[in-house]
C-alpha cells in the first residue's frame, strides 16, 4: 500500500478538531521529528486510517469511524499543537 499525505485526510480532522489541523504541528513520540500534519505519511483503505512519522515511519496516529463516530488514538504523539486561528 502505498501512503499518501496528511492533506488526504484534511476534512476528516477537521471534524474531529474542528478547525483546520493539516498545518498542525506534530512531534512523534518515537523519534522527535517534528512537521506539519500534511507532512506525514498516511495509510488509507484499511479498516482504519494510520498516519506514520516520514522520520522513523512509527504510528503517530489512527483513526477509526465506529456507528457514524471517528474514534482517534493519539498515543504515538508526544505533542500536537494546534494552529492559531486567523
Amino acid at each position: 500500500m502505498e501512503p499518501v499525505d496528511g492533506n488526504a485526510i484534511g476534512g476528516m480532522l477537521y471534524d474531529v478538531f474542528g478547525c483546520e489541523m493539516t498545518m498542525a504541528q506534530a512531534e512523534c513520540g518515537r523519534c522527535g521529528a517534528r512537521g506539519p500534519l500534511a507532512e506525514c505519511e498516511v495509510y488509507l483503505g484499511g479498516p482504519g486510517i494510520v498516519v506514520r512519522c516520514r522520520g522513523c515511519h512509527d504510528i503517530m496516529m489512527l483513526l477509526v469511524e465506529v456507528r457514524e463516530m471517528i474514534c482517534v488514538d493519539l498515543g504515538g504523539l508526544s505533542e500536537l499543537e494546534r494552529p492559531a486561528r486567523r
